[in-house]
């Protein structure tokens, strides 16, 4: 019914939902640009002497075509730059670790780093009797990091 000769027309109906879903796209992306700014004003408002964060493999995370549209929807680069103007701003130093840097790998008592620890290893635990919590191990090693 909505075609022209060999060619389909928009009809009314066809604008109304195009306009609705561009609306509804516009505020989900407002919502994420306010998080983002919330955020990074949280961090920066502790007033911390570091803020260090891990340099992440978004490129390679964007290969995976089941996760590639959630990854980029999250805004990774805004955040970093923002949280960068932010400690600038503050007064506070902004640090990248490296790619490479075994954060969640090395122990933050003694400094042993284990090659073998499988993301399923949610509790890190050394041979000098250190049992922590992984995340709360990469956070303390990062933390050194920035001293």
């Amino acid at each position: 019914m909505n075609k022209e000769g060999s060619r389909f027309v928009k009809t009314s109906n066809i604008v109304k939902v195009e306009k609705s879903i561009r609306l509804l796209h516009r505020r989900l992306t407002n919502i994420r640009t306010n998080h983002i700014h919330q955020a990074t004003s949280a961090v920066a408002k502790t007033k911390p002497r570091a803020v260090v964060m891990e340099t992440l493999n978004v490129s390679g995370m964007m290969k995976n075509r089941h996760l590639s549209q959630a990854i980029a929807n999250q805004k990774l680069n805004e955040f970093i730059r923002q949280m960068k103007y932010k400690c600038e701003k503050r007064g506070a130093t902004f640090m990248q670790a490296d790619r490479w840097f075994p954060s969640s790998k090395c122990c933050s008592g003694c400094g042993q780093v284990k090659t073998h620890l499988k993301l399923s290893d949610r509790i890190y635990e050394c041979d000098c009797g250190l049992k922590i919590d992984r995340d709360l191990n990469a956070a303390i090693n990062l933390a050194q990091l920035a001293v």
